[in-house]
């Protein structure tokens, strides 16, 4: 059955949209943080790649973060424009501010849903988490028609619960439903059934874009992302060269490629094969004087970077 999304319109059954996190995710890779004028290169490459979603980052993190998001939002013209915000109102406002100017906007709020993590991250009741994360869903859809909601650390989330959250946050308005595995500990069989489950006994679902969004602790985030499409997911959140937190993300390439090459098993399309040349990651980090090298500047050259180091976050 087709979706309507505020962002995409009708999406046929087979397109697979492609959420590039390298700007957030990929930039808490060790080695990989990114200045203002990086991250506008980086940008423009994605852009040029025809990725679908572009997480720009995480407005609240510093003003350095706000800056680079803000000036992604002003500047680049194709993706949808994405900011990452806790369930908090100040966060979710400031990610509506910084991603204000853009053509096509989206908030992407997050809220942990496992038992570890409510109860040694949060320090939260199941039931306090749930409304938490319905009011931010509903916040944040008073600055856009586009939210995404996450359950961070969702693969290890149980069941019941994690369907009632979901339920909730299709309740509350948000248009896409990614379930991340935070920790980088399922297998592709785990992805698979914990997204037919959704899919079958969540009220709603047929109506929103399920999305993954893995980390590759063990090998197994491509794997993992390509299983989840195969039970129905509509959305993969990747980076360049699969950089990240820890041992980082599914690698955008990768999996864009998988699926183009492999048509027989997973008969899907996405749009990021503009560019197959040079990947924007091969010439890290950008540099004003070349497009394409291989050489590293030095460290003593690099101008201050924009995530403050007491806010990152992966899920």
């Amino acid at each position: 059955m087709p979706i309507d999304h505020p962002s995409f319109g009708t999406l046929d059954d087979d397109r697979v949209i492609i959420f590039d996190t390298t700007l957030r995710d990929g930039e808490q890779s060790p080695g990989f943080s990114m200045n203002l004028h990086e991250k506008l290169r980086m940008a423009e490459a994605l852009t040029e790649l025809g990725v679908d979603v572009m997480e720009a980052g995480f407005p609240i993190a510093s003003q350095g973060d706000f800056e680079a998001v803000r000036a992604i939002a002003e500047t680049i013209h194709g993706p949808v424009i994405c900011g990452l915000a806790r369930t908090g109102r100040e966060d979710i406002a400031r990610c509506a501010e910084a991603i204000r100017p853009a053509e096509r906007k989206r908030i992407h709020t997050f809220v942990s849903t496992s038992p570890l993590h409510m109860k040694y991250k949060l320090r939260m009741e199941p039931e306090a988490v749930l409304e938490m994360s319905t009011k931010a869903v509903e916040f944040a859809r008073g600055f856009t028609d586009d939210v995404e909601w996450s359950a961070e650390d969702g693969s290890r989330t149980e069941e019941d619960f994690l369907c009632r959250c979901v339920e909730a946050a299709i309740k509350a308005g948000a248009t896409t439903i990614n379930i991340p595995d935070t920790v980088g500990y399922a297998l592709p069989e785990d992805l698979a059934r914990i997204f037919i489950m959704l899919r079958e006994r969540v009220p709603g679902a047929d109506r929103v874009i399920f999305s993954t969004h893995n980390h590759n602790d063990l090998g197994l985030a491509v794997a993992n992302t390509l299983a989840a499409i195969r039970a129905g997911v509509r959305q993969v959140e990747c980076t360049i060269n699969g950089i990240g937190e820890r041992a980082g993300n599914a690698s955008l390439e990768e999996a864009v490629m998988a699926i183009r090459t492999r048509h027989d098993a997973i008969p899907m399309k996405t749009g990021s094969t503009r560019r197959t040349s040079c990947a924007p990651a091969s010439c890290w980090p950008p540099s004003p004087v070349s497009t394409c090298s291989p050489t590293r500047r030095s460290s003593a050259a690099t101008p201050s970077r924009t995530r403050a180091a007491s806010t990152r976050t992966a899920f």
